[in-house]
């Protein structure tokens, strides 16, 4: 039985990864803190191993054995920069070091980056492929960007595979929640004044086909993909969630990037005063201001048969079920 190592188990997109790989009679193994939560694993059969990313011995401990490690573990919300390059880029430095040291039989590193470390695309019929120049706009992008480049030092030690994922949604996601509480409200935030802003949404499950495609490929090693869905304006966002909602009357709300932006500044600087991380931040509003974030998968189409299955409609219905099975709704 192959042996295969996740970090950001407990997370989001982890723990359906997790799943899918068990399905798979993989043993899974998953790395995480003495402060993690993981009421995502619960009635798993998953190895849990107690590690810090700061501690290359217990990330060496982490390794030993396993075929495959999926490094999907990274901050996207932080207090400040600090925080970012640790969590993001020697977090990711350590790991691949604690590889090479002890996983000698290890076939693939797969890291999760973000369509983020490159930026959004310049027009609407030009989207980003692999071939385009890194420039994140965030420090979240940035770091992701500086952790993509971390692993390209390792990749004559390791067989190393990078994957860019867009706008990720489905059950357990707390970031587009927010979003489907507004529209339960009755009101569909539309952003941008004057132009149709269109951004790659992906679901869960299909993102994490296209991780385990990625690892498992022999043309993968190496290799950089973007992994996204369908382009869709907010109008459409908000459409999909109102029907998924069923909720007959909302009224569209059209906010000017000034006054998100306004907003989001203001949420920061609490928060930070609070000593608390603010969902709605300057970074989130920085990429809101954005017309477009699309991304070419003809790539991972043509060397991992990545091919999402799920429509914006039916992921919105299943991630509202789930949200009303557990009372998040």
């Amino acid at each position: 039985m192959s042996s295969v190592l996740i970090t950001g188990a407990t997370g989001f997109i982890g723990s359906w990864l997790t799943e899918a790989l068990l399905y798979r009679g993989l043993h899974v193994r998953a790395l995480v803190r003495s402060s993690s939560s993981a009421d995502n694993l619960n009635g798993l059969d998953v190895e849990l191993v107690k590690g810090d990313y700061a501690d290359i011995q217990s990330l060496r401990k982490a390794v030993e054995g396993v075929e495959y490690i999926y490094h999907v573990a990274g901050v996207t919300k932080a207090l400040d920069e600090k925080t970012y390059i640790a969590g993001n880029v020697t977090a990711t430095e350590n790991l691949l070091q604690a590889a090479c040291d002890a996983a000698p039989t290890l076939k693939r590193f797969l890291h999760v980056s973000s369509g983020a470390a490159v930026g959004p695309s310049p027009a609407l019929d030009k989207p980003v492929d692999e071939t385009a120049p890194c420039k994140p706009i965030t420090l979240y992008g940035r770091t992701k960007f500086m952790a993509e480049e971390v692993c390209k030092k390792f990749a004559l030690r390791l067989p190393l595979t990078i994957v860019r994922p867009s706008i990720i949604y489905g059950p357990r996601d707390k970031d587009l929640l927010e979003h489907f509480k507004a529209v339960k409200s009755g009101i569909v935030p539309v952003f941008g004044w004057d132009v149709e802003k269109r951004y790659d949404y992906l679901y869960v499950y299909d993102l994490v086909v296209g991780i385990i495609a990625a690892a498992e490929s022999p043309k993968a090693r190496g290799e950089v993909y973007f992994l996204s869905g369908a382009a869709h304006s907010w109008e459409e966002v908000g459409e999909a969630a109102k029907k998924a909602l069923g909720k007959s009357f909302t009224i569209k709300v059209r906010l000017p990037d000034s006054v998100v932006y306004a907003v989001a500044a203001l949420a920061e600087d609490i928060g930070k005063a609070r000593g608390k991380i603010s969902i709605l931040n300057r970074d989130r509003a920085r990429d809101g201001e954005q017309t477009y974030w699309i991304f070419s998968t003809e790539k991972a189409r043509r060397d991992l048969g990545f091919d999402p299955q799920t429509s914006l409609d039916e992921g919105f219905r299943q991630t509202v079920a789930w949200y009303r099975e557990h009372k998040w709704l």
